[in-house]
Parts: structure tokens; C-alpha cells; sequence
């Protein structure tokens, strides 16, 4: 029987110093990947490297000392469209342009609905299973696209699906399916991933989301109906949380504006039980929108520190910040984390290695100067 949120905030809470869950590729698996594509290694042979270099990431994050670890997305080419092609009915397709980041453009990818979506197992479960069997003593982080994220990216065949509805009742019980086949394999931290939301935040934004002849506010409740329809089973000792992003392709980004138009819906409307938002420069806006959490239950991770390149900040300066969001939010219902991932995509963003674990430990340092219970 499912917990009521307020409840299980108790014991459940996303953690002090924690991570969005994607780590720069490493130039073997790379080069393995680009082998694999050109048919000079088999399948078996990449996954025998990629298990290998998840078992070292594992270790590479409990140095730097998180208390959850990830398996670094390392066997995705997308932090989306990899997991959405694993339901029935979605298919992986070649587009005729990739998506337009500022400054760069993706390969040419997408997905499209051909059939009836439908949970029939999912290979990325056997990802998880991997990660729980080499994470030790860590907790065993799984980071998967919101739903909202086929309603924003997909393309339909025509005749699949007549009605909105009929689409919308398919894609969240393939979703509660997947997350209880994760519960049921262990895991006990699950994250959301989603763009979506970020088309809310500036007028350029809702302007495209009319241009596809929808409503903004009508759009924007319907992604917060797909959230909490997709997490409304989960059991008591599942810890939920979201990641809002703005876009993370090889350090640009996709979108800008605060948290403003949409904070109501965010910050008061939302089951989950963590909140990873971006404020890593002026693009997110300030802390002001906060004022609408209406839940003592919900952390909200602060992504103060860029996972976009290699500087380190001012610790100073991000204590400083933390305070500044302590006035809306208490500060045991706080966090801290990179703002998002290093690598969204297998690309990766513009920083080495050695930097991204500085970032990941500065995150954790100055997570034990703030909190007590770090």
C-alpha cells in the first residue's frame, strides 16, 4: 500500500552532496562503442568494457564520497530516447536534423510511437540489476526520463492512438509497470529526468508550445498529471525525485528563464519527493519562486555548482547562495548538486575527467560545512 507523501519524508530524502547521475564517458568505452558501430566487436564484447568501466565509475564515485552512485548513463548514447525505446511501440529513428542547442546542434536522432505503447519487460532493468550487484555499501542510484519526455519528443504514426487520453493511459501504466519492475529488482532511488518543463519558463518557450496548437497552462498540467499518474503506486520506500533541466548538450544549453510562470504547479503541485533544480547562473533565475513549497517533505537539491565546465566556485560564494534559498525553503529541506549531469549525451561536456571529480567533491565538502547531517 503506498505511503502518503508527508510520511515517508521522514526517513527518505534525497542526500546532502548528491549528483544528477550522468559522468563523462572514459576514451576506452568510447572507442568501444565506435568499434561496435563499425562491426569490429560484438555486443558481447562492449558489454564486457562497459561493465568494466561502470565497476571502475563506482569506485571513482565513492572516493569522491557521494553516498548514492549512478552507472553513469555509460551504456546510453541519450539520457532519453536510449530508455524510451525500451517500451513496446517506440522506436528509435534517424531525423533529418538533430535537436538545436545554443551553438550546436545533436546527431539527427528521434523516436516516433509506431504501435501501442506497452511495458513487456525492459532491457535497461538488467542496467539497474548491474548497478546493484557492484554499488557495496552506496546507494543505488537509476536515473530515467520522464514521461513527459515521449509527450514532448516523440512523433506518432497516424491512426496509433485517436484520442490524447487513449496515448496518456498507455504511456503511464508502461511507466508505473517499469518502476515497479525496478522496485521489485531493488531499487530504492529513482530519478526523473525532464526538459519539458523548461519550455515553460520564457515567453519564446510558450510561444513554440502554441505553434503546436497547444495551450500552455493546459500543456503544463497535463506534465504534472503525467508525473504524479506515473509515481502514484510507488511504495512507501521509494525515493522519487525530478530534475528540472534546461539542456546539457556538450556545455551549451537549450533554454533560459526562472522558475516564475510555472512555480505554483512546480513547487505546490508535484508528488515527488525531491526536487533537482538548476540555479548555476542568471539563465534559472532566483530563489524567490520557492516561496510556493507548501510541502515540509520535499527536498530541493540546489544546483549551485556547474557540471558545464571545469572552475571550481567560490565555496564562500555557494554558502552565501544556500543561505539566500534558506529564506524560503528551511534549511533541512535543502541540498546541493551539480546542476545537472557531464553528459547528457555520450559527447560529453567540455571538462576532463579530473575536473568533473573536483566538481563532485567540492558538491561534497561544502555540503559537510552547511549540514550537520551530511
Amino acid at each position: 500500500m503506498t505511503q502518503p507523501a508527508t510520511e515517508k519524508a521522514k526517513t527518505n530524502r534525497p542526500f546532502r552532496g548528491d549528483h544528477v547521475g550522468s559522468f563523462l564517458r572514459p576514451e576506452r568505452l568510447k572507442k568501444a562503442r565506435a568499434q561496435r558501430e563499425n562491426g569490429e566487436i560484438t555486443n558481447e564484447d562492449l558489454r564486457k568494457i562497459e561493465d568494466e568501466e561502470i565497476i571502475k565509475l563506482i569506485a571513482e564515485q565513492k572516493a569522491a564520497g557521494p553516498k548514492a552512485v549512478s552507472d553513469g548513463e555509460f551504456r546510453r548514447k541519450w539520457w532519453h530516447f536510449d530508455f524510451l525505446a525500451g517500451f513496446d511501440g517506440v522506436e528509435l529513428y534517424d531525423a533529418e536534423q538533430g535537436l538545436q542547442f545554443h551553438g550546436k546542434q545533436t546527431k539527427a536522432l528521434g523516436i516516433k510511437v509506431t504501435g501501442k505503447i506497452r511495458f513487456n519487460g525492459h532491457y535497461m532493468i538488467d542496467h539497474f540489476k548491474f548497478l546493484r550487484d557492484n554499488a557495496g555499501d552506496a546507494v543505488a542510484k537509476f536515473t530515467i526520463p520522464s514521461p513527459n519526455m515521449l509527450l514532448f519528443r516523440a512523433t506518432f504514426e497516424e491512426g496509433v492512438y485517436e484520442t490524447e487520453e487513449e496515448l496518456f493511459t498507455d504511456l503511464i501504466t508502461a511507466y508505473q509497470e517499469v518502476i515497479a519492475a525496478l522496485y521489485d529488482e531493488g531499487c530504492r532511488y529513482l530519478q526523473l529526468d525532464d526538459t519539458s518543463w523548461a519550455s515553460f519558463f520564457s515567453e519564446e518557450g510558450r510561444a513554440t508550445i502554441r505553434a503546436k496548437g497547444k495551450e500552455p497552462s493546459k500543456a503544463a498540467a497535463l506534465c504534472a498529471r503525467a508525473i504524479n499518474e506515473a509515481i502514484a503506486e510507488r511504495p512507501a520506500d521509494l525515493l522519487v525525485t525530478m530534475h528540472i533541466c534546461r539542456g546539457n548538450f556538450q556545455s551549451t544549453y537549450f533554454s533560459s528563464g526562472g522558475y516564475d510562470a510555472m512555480s505554483e504547479i512546480i513547487f505546490g503541485g508535484l508528488a515527488v519527493d525531491g526536487l533537482f533544480l538548476e540555479f548555476d547562473d542568471e539563465r534559472s533565475g532566483g530563489f524567490e519562486p520557492l516561496r510556493h513549497i507548501n510541502r515540509p517533505d520535499l527536498t530541493v537539491v540546489l544546483g549551485l555548482i556547474t557540471s558545464k565546465f571545469g572552475e571550481l566556485e567560490d565555496p564562500e560564494r555557494v554558502k552565501e547562495r544556500i543561505a539566500e534559498a534558506a529564506a524560503y525553503v528551511p534549511l533541512n529541506q535543502l541540498c546541493l548538486s551539480p546542476q545537472c549531469g557531464f553528459a547528457s549525451t555520450e559527447e560529453g561536456n567540455l571538462l576532463t575527467a579530473e575536473q568533473q571529480w573536483e566538481k563532485v567533491r567540492h558538491v561534497v565538502n561544502i555540503a559537510h560545512d552547511v549540514w550537520a547531517d551530511a
